[in-house]
């Protein structure tokens, strides 16, 4: 058995407490006021630093799949590694891939390659206009207007088809409308290409179909303050839908990029004014978004420079979770719902179905996400007051680059657990 002693936090409380881990089982035997030693156990963290339930980003792209096409970005390994060093130890893989997953065989081939990553990678099957539900309970992925990849619509009219066949399904959205992107493709900078009035119009549509298709919705990486009210109306109204924003769309502002190399910033939606980027920190300060997730899309240099829309992401996560606490005043109890427990939630519901197509899947226990008996021994620790600064050489990802290169976090990742084992 392994002991560790730290101040652990959950949704509902942060206390210093003990865990035994269970090394041959990778799951966690006990917590609390176990009554070892200090000089008896396995680890002791002091003040500064938290211990969670393994943190979780529901939506990254690593690139890889049955082309290798892309691996030349990023592969699941060097996206694993990149995560752990954010503190991330489950993340959620996109389908728009050269060969994207969209049935049972092409999805379970690619669940397959995620085996070299050293912490849980899952991955989403993709919805395209031809496309029909798997036969097992796995999480779809809808990009209403074009992305990296074929796998979108040319209007709502071919998606509302397509998600006919999705009803009762995990669907998450990834909000532009296409016919206006079509309309302004042409316009002179990224901005206005794709403006916020397609987020709105593609979120009023998206909450459309949830609703009239019953399907268990998420909107992906939202950045607009006016999207934000048709969500806000949705849910009055008896509405449920889950929602992502992504540490860029909280942290910087279309003023702050423009005065900086702009291409570099690049990512779509594209970083919004400061009306918006204040309004979507608020909405997350208040509870109203489920979860903080990067969108981690990596691109070269070169590709950056030309234009290639995507920011890298998962090795700042932690240290932005830091920030949110140290800087922006977020409780750490916070901060474990949002990015252990829910991300751990929307993990755990699909587990059965991975476990039956992959026996890495097997051993997980009741799942993950939680300070609990039984859940997998999955842990993040944050040193709040051990400052970072984002340095090229430190990054993990293939690419080599972050949108807060340069930039002082107040707290970083101390030690990252999985399975029992630390990383």
């Amino acid at each position: 058995m392994k002991s560790i002693e730290a101040i652990c936090v959950t949704s509902q409380f942060k206390k210093r407490q003990q865990l035994l881990i269970n090394e041959e089982t990778g799951l966690i035997e006990d917590i609390g006021d176990l009554g070892i030693a200090r000089e008896n156990l396995s680890y002791y963290f002091n003040d500064d630093c938290l211990l969670f339930a393994g943190m979780g980003d529901v939506h990254i792209h690593a690139r890889e799949d049955l082309s290798q096409k892309n691996c030349y970005k990023e592969t699941f390994h060097s996206a694993s590694e990149a995560a752990v060093n954010g503190g991330v130890i489950h993340m959620g893989d996109m389908p728009n891939n050269p060969i994207p997953p969209i049935d049972d065989k092409s999805y379970a081939d690619k669940l397959r390659l995620t085996s070299s990553a050293i912490n849980t990678c899952w991955i989403y099957a993709g919805i395209g206009p031809k496309t029909k539900p798997l036969t097992k309970k796995v999480p779809y992925k809808a990009y209403m207007g074009p992305s990296v990849g074929d796998l979108f619509f040319k209007d709502n009219e071919e998606l509302e088809n397509a998600l006919v066949h999705y009803k009762n399904q995990y669907v998450s959205f990834h909000c532009e409308d296409p016919e206006l992107l079509e309309k302004c493709k042409n316009e002179s900078t990224h901005f206005s290409r794709r403006p916020v009035e397609a987020e709105v119009l593609a979120t009023n549509e998206a909450l459309k179909l949830i609703k009239e298709h019953h399907l268990v919705g998420k909107l992906c990486h939202f950045s607009s303050r006016e999207g934000l009210d048709a969500i806000r109306e949705f849910r009055k109204n008896g509405g449920i839908v889950q929602v992502e924003v992504t540490p860029q769309h909280l942290y910087f502002a279309q003023e702050d990029i423009e005065k900086l190399d702009v291409q570099l910033f690049q990512m779509n939606p594209p970083i919004r004014p400061c009306t918006d980027q204040e309004a979507m920190l608020a909405a997350f300060k208040n509870g109203e978004i489920d979860f903080l997730a990067t969108d981690h899309a990596p691109h070269t240099h070169e590709e950056k420079v030309k234009g290639t829309s995507g920011l890298t992401g998962l090795d700042t996560y932690g240290a932005f979770v830091c920030w949110l606490i140290n800087e922006q005043n977020l409780k750490p109890e916070f901060m474990a719902k949002i990015c252990s427990e829910n991300s751990g939630r929307f993990f755990n519901q699909f587990l059965e179905s991975w476990s039956s197509m992959d026996s890495r899947f097997i051993e997980f226990g009741k799942g993950l996400g939680f300070l609990e008996k039984g859940y997998r021994a999955d842990l993040t620790v944050l040193n709040l007051k051990k400052k970072w600064t984002v340095k090229t050489e430190d990054l993990k990802t293939k690419v080599k680059h972050s949108p807060f290169l340069g930039h002082e976090f107040s707290g970083s990742v101390e030690r990252v657990m999985t399975k029992g084992k630390w990383i």
